[in-house]
């Protein structure tokens, strides 16, 4: 397994390390390291903003409110397309950004960047599409309109997997009506929010607009208290575990803020006896090995059917054995990075010797390799019992479970607090309708293991959340309905 330190070679105007505070790069007192979790090197050192960066923040994100919602929708729209062109035309360097600081393999860095700048498309297309409605009245003398209204400051607060993405799919939808942001990043990952904050000035969104304020783990307590309770915010949008987003929720409730967040999942695949094998294995491969097995929508809990059980595991094994290289996630050949820190392989490597500990088979990987980077893993003889089938794992783990009849399968997937995606395999139409409709998620992949696209709504049920993302849908979360009656006319 190659590791070499990652070389930032990006331009020098994308690589930012102050906060982002109304227009302006602002120093803090003291600065946090970020480092290449393939390596452990430190690759920057970058600004750690305390409370009174953030309060500048909100204050500079509320003054520019008023001017920025008074705008047209199509001159919002021209802003957020420049912005959108400016993302795909250093798409190459951001990429690379994502890369050192998240390690993710570069293909999957460009990919996200490719995703990341699809929603600034979409939502400078649907801020000219937020429609009200003129309702019939009951008397004749007035008018009923409906119009709808941007909320105000939203703070939005993003996790490190898709350190780009999750915060143009939250600002997008947020800029296109007139809602004004501070983005709040994950402490692993500031470089790119700082990077897109950059391209925002380039691309003439005004001050005050999107600011980025970035934190150590230490201040993010603090940070995120302060953004979720001021008055002047409105709005909080966040992504990221579900015991965070229960702390977020109530932070605000005390001033009853609007609230949507998209929380952990614990995503079951299910491959029924009708389901075409290769087919369900290059879904296992790509739902599960992704940037190694760290996204929310990830496949967590396998469950095959007893009849096409050792079919499946074959082809699996040799897949993985195939596909899969372990390696710095800039070298071209490499497909699962690093996990992003230590903790998160020990939680891998913990759920690994639970499941063996309880009988659990190791057919292929199991081990912790150097620094944060773990085997890419399959289980048999997996039991509901197991930890791995009980918790998220966000790292590359397949434990699969045999089951016999449909009941059995469902029964399994919906025994789980969370509910955010689910993927089944079959050619049975009737079972397809069956399984879609009983599955308690938000999200279902039916023999497609990639579902996430702009165009759909993103989103769970149960504790995986509140709210929807992306899609047409994903613009009223930043919108008020206002009911006007216009009375007094004379007919």
């Amino acid at each position: 397994m190659l590791q070499r330190p990652y070389s930032l070679d990006v331009s020098a105007q994308l690589l930012r390390t102050e906060a982002f505070i109304e227009g302006r790069w602002v120093s803090a007192t003291s600065t946090f390291p970020v480092f290449d979790p393939a390596t452990g090197e430190e690759i920057a050192k970058v600004s750690d903003c305390g409370t009174k960066e953030a309060q500048d923040a909100v204050n500079a994100a509320y003054k520019a409110f008023y001017l920025w919602k008074s705008q047209t929708a199509k001159e919002r729209s021209i802003l957020l397309r420049k912005w959108f062109n400016l993302i795909n035309e250093h798409k190459e360097d951001l990429a690379k950004l994502i890369t050192a600081e998240s390690g993710k393999p570069m293909k999957e860095s460009v990919g996200e960047m490719t995703y990341s700048a699809s929603f600034l498309e979409w939502f400078s297309e649907e801020a000219r599409r937020v429609y009200g409605d003129i309702v019939a009245p009951p008397a004749k003398d007035r008018k009923i309109l409906l119009l709808k209204q941007p909320v105000g400051v939203a703070s939005i607060i993003t996790p490190w997997n898709f350190p780009s993405a999750m915060i143009t799919r939250k600002v997008g939808a947020a800029l296109a009506v007139g809602c004004t942001v501070v983005v709040k990043p994950a402490e692993d990952t500031p470089l790119s929010a700082l990077a897109l904050a950059e391209l925002s000035v380039q691309a003439g969104i005004p001050p005050g607009v999107f600011n980025v304020v970035p934190c150590s783990r230490e201040k993010t307590p603090a940070v995120g208290e302060l953004l979720c309770t001021d008055p002047l915010v409105a709005k909080i949008s966040f992504t990221g575990s579900t015991a965070t987003g229960k702390v977020l929720l109530r932070h605000a409730a005390g001033t009853v803020k609007r609230v949507s967040m998209e929380l952990g999942g614990h995503a079951p695949f299910i491959v029924f006896d009708s389901a075409e094998v290769d087919k369900a294995v290059a879904g296992a491969m790509a739902s599960k090995f992704r940037n190694s097995g760290q996204t929310c929508v990830c496949s967590n809990r396998f469950l095959v059917q007893s009849g096409i059980h050792d079919a499946f595991m074959e082809k699996l094994a040799k897949a993985m054995d195939a596909e899969l290289k372990v390696g710095h996630g800039s070298e071209p050949t490499t497909t699962q990075g690093p996990l992003i820190n230590t903790r998160a392989a020990e939680k891998v490597e913990n759920q690994i010797a639970d499941a063996v500990a309880q009988g659990a088979v190791i057919v292929r990987g199991g081990k912790r390799l150097e620094g944060s980077f773990m085997q890419p893993t399959l289980l048999s003889s997996v039991n509901t019992d197991m930890l791995c089938m009980r918790e998220e794992t966000f790292g590359p783990l397949i434990p699969v479970v045999k089951f016999n009849t449909e009941q059995e399968a469902l029964a399994i997937a919906n025994a789980s607090p969370v509910g955010l995606a689910g993927y089944f395999y079959s050619r049975d139409i009737s079972q397809i309708w069956r399984v879609a409709e009983q599955m308690e998620v938000g999200m279902v992949g039916v023999n497609e293991g990639l579902i996430s696209t702009t165009e759909a709504s993103f989103g769970g049920i149960k504790q995986s959340g509140l709210g929807r993302e992306g899609s047409k849908y994903g613009i009223d979360e930043y919108l008020e309905i206002k009911y006007m009656c216009l009375g007094g006319l004379s007919l």
